[in-house]
């Protein structure tokens, strides 16, 4: 039968394959690897100037609300991304051999108070660097253009009724504080720390800088951010167990949310 598919059709064909392999290569370049961490931060930025803001402030919600739109349509094909590399790699949707480090070596103790600890070494220290946070932003970072911004994550939400408040909080308290974090963990210590790995100690810094620049929307935390961040990178690069900064980043996230839906419904927050 004579072969009717093109030169161009080859090379269609052939694209998607090269870009899977470069992907899931066992090695990214630095270069791609600073690319990866930091568009996927500036699609969200785009997203909520583009979209989510205009839309939250007609229906008369806070801000917050508009980030966690801007999040998820961002980082929710992020993560059908990861599964989608998985199905090219496994012939079914899995994210074996996409995301790394998810043998569990550490033995379920150990990780049960590794977690513990570093969920309270997350949430103290974040608070305490609040006032870092602060004196950043009021010295660098004034001209930031978005509703809301300050040193302080409650800005996001000062000025609104108590019921618009709490139905903001228990939207999000979900997304914010819990899905969305997993999906970051998935792809930045599942899928891109492995893959700089051959950085040595560099892998972790570097992923844990990049990490907390991606928060484009809050340049003024960066600092703070690598400070509370890195015990938990740099224990899942040396340990190879993603569930170390699993339980700190979408557990610290949950217990913050929580507790903060839970005072402003009791009324022990204005």
């Amino acid at each position: 039968m004579e072969n009717t598919q093109t030169p161009t059709d080859t090379t269609r064909v052939a694209q998607p394959s090269r870009l899977v392999e470069l992907l899931i290569a066992d090695r990214h370049s630095v270069p791609l690897s600073i690319a990866l961490h930091l568009v996927p931060g500036a699609l969200i930025v785009a997203v909520y100037m583009l979209f989510a803001e205009p839309l939250v402030k007609a229906i008369g919600y806070p801000s917050f609300l508009a980030w966690a739109i801007a999040l998820i349509v961002v980082l929710v094909p992020v993560q059908f991304g990861l599964l989608w590399l998985g199905s090219r790699r496994n012939g079914r949707f899995s994210l074996r051999g996409v995301v790394e480090y998810l043998d569990k070596p550490i033995p379920r103790g150990k990780i049960t108070a590794i977690i513990a600890g570093l969920i309270v070494w997350m949430t103290v220290v974040a608070l305490a660097l609040t006032p870092l946070d602060n004196l950043v932003f009021d010295t660098f970072f004034t001209w930031i253009p978005f509703e809301g911004a300050g040193g302080s994550a409650t800005t996001y939400l000062d000025g609104y009724s108590h019921s618009v408040l709490l139905i903001t909080m228990l939207v999000c308290l979900p997304l914010t504080g819990f899905t969305l974090p997993l999906i970051e963990e998935l792809y930045f210590r599942g899928f891109l720390l492995p893959r700089i790995s051959h950085l040595g100690w560099g892998a972790p810094v570097l992923n844990t800088v990049l990490f907390s620049v991606y928060h484009f929307w809050a340049p003024w935390t960066v600092l703070s951010k690598v400070i509370f961040m890195f015990p938990a990178v740099w224990l899942v690069w040396r340990k190879q167990d993603i569930r170390v900064s699993i339980g700190m980043h979408p557990g610290a996230a949950l217990l913050m949310a929580t507790v903060g839906t839970i005072a402003l419904i009791l009324g022990l927050v204005p």
